[in-house]
């Protein structure tokens, strides 16, 4: 779950010109991760329903402030994008870790490798964990190679703030955290304040008719964003599993014949998170302007607009998350609209 921001890509890796294959150092065969009383093998997706289980078995202890659903499981095997997968068994056949590297087929310009993973708690601190990163190390080195793109490529992995032992692990095989971000909510509770537009502006509903002009609108409106790759219509429509099309808003520029998406507003709606939030609240997946209808108040109606839906459906929170490096003032908007923080994160990077 994250709301981008737009700010200019300053930060992106500036463009190498010797070839992806020699820059990624890519081993030429990756063993699979060795650690006592695990046997590994590969994981497809007929291990959907094992990997489902340790995943609860995990978040149960860890009790991190979210759940996966089975749903976002089985979008781990999702064709959108070139994966592989590992898994340790121990020898009653019950999985207790796993790991993943996945890249997008649409990148272009900045290839990325997104790692994720996990290990059964009775079984931390008997180097699985280790093994699966270095693993994943690899893998993601040939799986960038094998994309056959040569371009800036980076190895991606997601750290919330409480993951200490992985922030370690992390750094002592060459990533470093590139990124911060902060999950922020509003509560619904308090006043939602109007938010005037100008004349032949307007937010509306979200519709399958407008869809795929909303995507290329976002193509627009992050094509300078730091690390963004633009969204083809099928890389669009994957991760869709909680969509809340009834909390999803349009802004819409009539003031030619030809309509125009000024700006949109995405929402998820993840039941399963409510428990261990403590809150009920209604998500903001994305939230973007394009440069045209920029200070005209485009994101702030957007805003206000989800959190009057989200309102009305009984929810006691709105969410979202937010890029702490953006210069544009983002989350100085949020927090003018109510929006607190209520904890982080950090994207780890290996730029290549």
């Amino acid at each position: 779950m994250s709301t981008p921001v737009i700010e200019p890509d300053d930060a992106a890796p500036a463009r190498v010109h010797s070839p992806l294959a020699v820059r990624a150092q890519a081993p030429l065969t990756v063993d699979p991760p060795t650690s006592p009383g695990l046997g590994w093998r590969a994981l497809g997706t007929a291990d959907g329903p094992a990997l489902r289980d340790l995943v609860a078995r995990i978040e149960a202890a860890d009790n991190p402030p979210y759940r996966t659903s089975d749903e976002e499981v089985l979008e781990y095997f999702d064709t959108g994008h070139a994966w592989s997968a590992v898994g340790g068994w121990d020898e009653a056949g019950t999985l207790r870790a796993f790991g993943f590297v996945r890249v997008r087929h649409s990148d272009i310009t900045l290839l990325r490798a997104f790692c994720s993973g996990g290990v059964d708690p009775l079984w931390r601190g008997r180097r699985a964990g280790g093994a699966l990163l270095d693993w994943q190390c690899a893998r993601a080195r040939q799986m960038l190679v094998e994309a056959g793109r040569d371009a800036p490529a980076r190895i991606v992995v997601h750290v919330d703030d409480d993951m200490v032992v992985l922030a370690r692990q992390l750094l002592a095989r060459g990533f470093a955290p590139r990124r911060w971000y902060s999950e922020m909510r509003r509560d619904l509770a308090q006043p939602i304040p109007e938010v005037p537009l100008d004349t032949h502006l307007s937010v509306e509903p979200w519709t399958e008719e407008l869809d795929d002009a909303v995507r290329r609108a976002h193509n627009k409106a992050f094509g300078d964003h730091w690390g963004s790759q633009p969204h083809t219509p099928e890389t669009w429509n994957q991760g869709r599993s909680h969509f809340a099309p009834g909390w999803s808003f349009v802004a819409l520029d009539r003031t030619s014949d030809r309509t125009r998406v000024a700006g949109y507003l995405m929402s998820g709606r993840y039941d399963q998170d409510w428990p261990a939030l403590g809150w009920t609240e209604g998500y903001t997946e994305m939230v973007g302007v394009l440069p045209q209808w920029r200070g005209r108040h485009v994101a702030s109606a957007l805003l206000v607009r989800a959190m009057r839906a989200y309102a009305a459906d009984g929810m006691e929170y709105a969410g979202l998350d937010v890029d702490t490096d953006n210069p544009t003032g983002a989350a100085g908007l949020y927090a003018r609209l109510g929006y607190e923080r209520t904890r982080g994160s950090a994207m780890y990077t290996i730029e290549i």
